[in-house]
């Protein structure tokens, strides 16, 4: 049945190619290169070296947590929460964004009907309550539809918020009933302790813990069609003046190390376990990181950032570094949130840290910008700073970059969002190649036919087995190569329709691999 229905897409597909209507002109179908019509002009060809193309991960962050960008609140329909974000891909569309990234695990719940979390309360308004939906399908549907990856969002130790953001705090009373940690209080630790903002976390150093939080992440991993997992640095907690109370975990599972290798260890064997977890389950989903941007100050270590600030190895027990080196993760993503030419932390300086950091790992550097400080006193004050860190990002040849986040992206203070969209992303990008994937191209689409409508091309052509997607270039025969116009997602009938012209089309698979491309018109 799948040839026969296979076999009858292309019968149609070919129909509609050489199908011409009233009013419209066909175009002639070639794959020939390096042609000259009779007076030696040239014809467009579509070598695969003359493809125009950036290769650039592109994205912002999408807030569910205290509803910082999305819902806009809780307890919202069904029908309200859909439009907002449908609103967002429609953002993500006019940025020429190729991804986003959703938080579905705020903090121990869950945005998907999960056995390992409650229902997030910034969902439906109430802890625990079923909002007769599954909202994580539908947002893979519909970001899919737009050919925008997700990459679901997982803050993976965060047991509550703090009562004074409207969460439960630590009081296991005001939990969820079916929160895990009202079964399994022991795996709970109180920061800060006692104190009117404490909120409960799940604590690192526990083994069952651990691997209950792996498990929540992996429920997601199975049963969605996901294209990231992604953290922020959210493991232990910042110290903001007061102690993790681990007391109890760490003279049992201590095992003689300091308290700070031990808590390195506890994080470094989650990161390593859930990376290779959601290998072997999916390959294609890639795995990664966006932690504080300073490793270590190089007066700490040899090996450290021209840097004088706060160091994710000793203060939240991160040892970023080390999971680069250890090829550990398939992009990272610093949280480069300062200005160039700032004292403690220049952007400028931090760049080709990581940049060095990365190279020869296969670990992709994607960069966090600070969308949300744009206006702040001082250099944020100038609409150019965005602009001109992407500019460094370009020279650098970095991978990508996420934006904080998609409610700073909306607002364009100053109109430093559109500045730097006009200068960096005025044109589509395809999302890079995971590099521990890159060992196969798929098949080239085809056939291809073109037909004129007016004063429009329509493409239509049948549809290749497993690919995701369909990369659209259109060739400019007096500069001999073809631009990116689009991309668009894997169908039944695949279709695009754009100005008049001759125009190049590939195949992208899972892991973004492109294949030959095929030239129309």
């Amino acid at each position: 049945m799948a040839v026969q229905r296979r076999l009858l897409i292309g019968l149609v597909v070919v129909a509609l190619a050489v199908t011409v209507p009233a009013g419209a002109t066909l175009l002639k179908r070639t794959s020939e290169a390096g042609r000259a019509d009779a007076a030696g002009a040239p014809l467009p060809t579509c070598a695969t070296d003359s493809l125009v193309a950036k290769r650039e991960l592109r994205g912002m962050w999408l807030t569910t947590v205290s509803n910082i960008d999305f819902p806009s609140k809780p307890g919202l329909p069904e029908e309200k929460v859909k439009a907002e974000y449908l609103g967002w891909l429609d953002l993500a569309q006019k940025m020429n964004h190729n991804a986003v990234f959703v938080h579905v695990r705020p903090s121990g719940d869950a945005f998907w009907p999960s056995a390992y979390a409650p229902w997030s309360e910034w969902l439906t308004g109430v802890r625990g309550k079923d909002p007769g939906w599954d909202p994580l399908a539908w947002m893979v549907a519909e970001t899919h539809a737009r050919n925008l990856e997700f990459h679901a969002w997982f803050n993976p130790y965060r047991g509550s918020q703090p009562a004074t953001s409207g969460g439960a705090g630590a009081d296991f009373a005001k939990l969820a009933p079916d929160h895990p940690l009202r079964k399994h209080p022991e795996w709970a630790v109180a920061f800060p302790e006692g104190e009117a903002n404490s909120r409960f976390y799940f604590d690192p150093g526990v083994p069952e813990a651990r691997r209950h939080v792996e498990d929540a992440i992996l429920d997601a991993v199975n049963r969605y069609d996901i294209d990231g997992v992604h953290f922020d640095d959210f493991f232990y907690p910042y110290p903001e003046g007061y102690e993790f109370n681990d007391d109890r975990s760490y003279a049992r599972y201590g095992g003689g190390m300091s308290r700070g290798d031990w808590r390195r260890s506890n994080v470094d064997t989650f990161v390593r376990e859930i990376g290779e977890r959601i290998r072997a389950a999916k390959p294609w989903v890639r795995f990664g990181l966006s932690p504080f941007g300073i490793w270590r100050n190089k007066a700490s270590d040899p090996a450290g950032s021209p840097t004088k600030g706060l160091e994710s190895y000793e203060a939240i027990y991160a040892d970023t570094r080390k999971w680069v080196r250890q090829k550990w993760l398939d992009y990272i993503v610093p949280q480069l949130y300062w200005n160039i030419g700032f004292d403690k932390a220049d952007y400028a300086k931090l760049l080709p840290w990581w940049v060095a950091t990365v190279k020869d790992t296969g670990v992709q550097l994607y960069i966090g910008q600070a969308d949300y400080r744009i206006g702040e006193p001082g250099p944020w004050s100038q609409p150019a700073e965005l602009d001109k860190q992407l500019a460094l990002n370009d020279r650098y040849a970095v991978a990508g970059s996420i934006h904080f986040s998609a409610k700073q992206v909306r607002a364009d203070r100053l109109g430093a969002v559109s500045r730097y969209r006009d200068a960096h992303y005025a044109q589509p990008a395809l999302v890079p190649t995971i590099t521990r994937l890159r060992d196969a191209r798929p098949p080239a689409p085809g056939p291809i036919g073109s037909r004129r409508d007016g004063d429009r091309t329509v493409l239509t052509w049948r549809p290749v087995d497993d690919v995701t997607g369909y990369a659209v270039y259109q060739a400019d025969p007096g500069a001999g190569n073809a631009t990116l116009v689009a991309t668009i997602r894997a169908t039944d009938l695949p279709s695009w329709i754009g100005p008049v012209g001759s125009y190049c089309v590939t195949s992208l698979d899972r892991a973004n691999n492109e294949s030959a491309p095929v030239l129309v018109g």
